[in-house]
């Protein structure tokens, strides 16, 4: 009767032994636009991050992907979600997008209405959470560096990351205020008030040390 139980004792450690591996590895999306896209290249902000998993012994413990494509704007996220997003089957998604929503309103004429953008956020956000994904939310970080908010889409940039904020802060959700963070970085590292070349290569595009920065404040959320 011993030799049974003590079987059976072995056999119910090793069920939880491989439960508890299977379930190791989170896997871990940034949804966005071209900043996500340029993020999986080498030096991007994504893949700095998976080289720190290397460097630190924890590539076993995430799974790292990126879904951005270049002019999405959060209808398009909307629209592409199932496969580029739910098909994947991650555990958390960081959704990262407003820059162009607010920058092709400018530009082209086109970009998003402040109350429609809520509204496909909202969508995004609830279709994602159905499907049992944890979300983190990102505010867009600039379109221009110079940190006395004279840039020309500021107002607007700011108008849309405070509606991400409440968003974040109304349903209980991680963010990542890129839009304050890289303000404050502007702020102590930006002395000439120069509208790019510090964080950024064109004033959206993250150069070498935007892409580190976005990193670090990235793995401060997930961990």
């Amino acid at each position: 009767m011993m030799g049974k139980l003590l079987l059976l004792a072995t056999f119910v450690g090793c069920l939880f032994l491989l439960s508890f591996k299977g379930d190791k590895k989170k896997k871990v999306l940034f949804f966005g636009d071209s900043i996500t896209q340029m993020g999986v290249q080498k030096g991007g902000y994504i893949d700095v991050m998976k080289q720190d998993l290397i460097a630190k012994g924890l590539a076993d413990n995430y799974e790292i992907l990126g879904a951005g494509i270049g002019g999405n704007k959060i209808y398009d996220l909307y629209l592409r979600m199932d496969k580029d997003v739910l098909e994947q089957k991650p555990d958390v998604v960081f959704i990262w997008v407003g820059v162009n929503d607010v920058w092709h309103k400018a530009s082209m004429g086109t970009g998003t209405d402040y109350d429609k953008f809520g509204k496909f956020y909202d969508a995004v956000v609830k279709k994602l959470q159905v499907n049992g994904i944890k979300v983190i939310l990102v505010t867009p970080a600039a379109i221009g560096e110079r940190n006395d908010y004279s840039n020309e889409q500021d107002g607007d940039l700011n108008l849309y990351s405070s509606w991400i904020r409440k968003y974040a802060a109304d349903n209980t959700l991680g963010l990542v205020d890129l839009r304050k963070a890289f303000h404050d970085y502007s702020v102590a590292n930006n002395p000439k008030n120069e509208d790019r070349g510090v964080l950024t290569t064109d004033r959206v595009h993250l150069n070498e040390k935007g892409n580190a920065f976005v990193a670090a404040e990235m793995w401060k959320a997930i961990q």
